[in-house]
């Protein structure tokens, strides 16, 4: 075996900037081809993978320890002061009052799945959250958001309708969408509430993937499956039997999101869809719901996915989880 380290040729100074302008460039559009290994989770590794991620590529960031570790002079500069593993027992102290393990932090924290991003002022106490994958955008204007301490005057869903220059989607129709005002009628069976609104720049993206997929579509027969404007003022009853609006109703569930999608049973939240989610995940999780699953498994959604996804290997069928 030959070991080649690609060491450019040329003086030393100069190695670097001529293997910048030798390097073959890659097109935009196949930057989702190509997946890549960050080793450590610090200052470079964190900075490093976040960057390629913006860029587009499939980004895996592995670290040493059980969880990723801070970068101490990424959170003096105002950045990622802390990554929780929510299954971990490693002792955190929250505050000067409050010392948990990782675990326990996460069930304070309600937090429901991985990833969630949760922004704390400088008493620890939560002005906005991320609950699972952003675009780049999204995830651009959630940091303008806390970094221009915009959470004193407004809410997260606030601050991004008001940056948003342009209406970016057409409602698009659905055949197993129903139209209805009165949400408590139809909350004894599972429902499932879509907020949208004009400025939705990953709604297209939610009708021409998960919506006209086939699987998917036949999970949601089990489900009532309404649409709602989250910037309309039409009058609603929700599912609790309140008279609203749908831009209240989306307001008085934090739901900032969009498009955010809310699973209700037997007039109660099970649980969200809030976030980017791979097919396989997106499905299951209306399974979970739509099939009463979570009767079963009502402590965590990752213990009836742990079981299916066993379930699924054992019949010798794969899972896919790469769209």
């Amino acid at each position: 075996m030959i070991l080649d380290p690609k060491v450019p040729p040329g003086p030393v100074e100069e190695k670097w900037d001529r293997h910048r302008f030798d390097m073959k460039l890659v097109n935009p559009a196949n930057k989702r081809r190509f997946d890549v290994i960050v080793v450590g989770s610090g200052l470079a590794g964190g900075s490093a993978a976040a960057s390629l991620a913006e860029l587009g590529y499939h980004v895996h960031c592995f670290c040493y320890q059980d969880s990723a570790r801070r970068a101490h002079s990424i959170a003096a500069q105002g950045g990622i002061n802390a990554a929780v593993n929510i299954k971990g027992d490693r002792e955190i102290a929250f505050d000067e009052e409050i010392q948990v393990t990782e675990k326990e932090l996460a069930n304070l924290l309600k937090v429901r799945a991985t990833p969630t991003v949760i922004f704390l002022d400088a008493k620890n106490k939560p002005v906005a959250r991320l609950n699972g994958y952003r675009s780049p955008e999204a995830f651009r204007l959630a940091l303008d958001y806390v970094a221009e301490k915009a959470y004193r005057k407004t809410s997260l869903t606030g601050y991004i309708q008001e940056k948003k220059q342009r209406l970016a989607y057409s409602f698009r129709d659905h055949s197993q969408f129903r139209e209805i005002t009165n949400l408590q009628e139809v909350a004894d069976r599972p429902l499932a509430v879509l907020f949208e609104d004009a400025g939705c720049v990953a709604c297209d993206a939610l009708h021409e993937g998960h919506l006209q997929n086939p699987e998917i579509n036949r999970v949601l027969e089990n489900f009532t499956l309404v649409r709602l404007d989250a910037l309309s003022d039409d009058p609603i009853i929700d599912v609790e039997g309140n008279a609203t609006t749908p831009r209240a109703y989306a307001q008085k569930l934090g739901l900032s999101y969009r498009p955010g999608i809310v699973l209700f049973d037997k007039g109660r939240e099970i649980t969200r869809i809030d976030g980017l989610l791979y097919t396989y995940h997106f499905q299951e999780l209306l399974r979970y719901v739509g099939e009463r699953h979570y009767e079963t498994y009502p402590d965590s959604f990752f213990d009836y996915l742990r079981v299916r996804s066993d379930e699924i290997l054992k019949s010798g069928k794969d899972i896919d989880i790469s769209s």
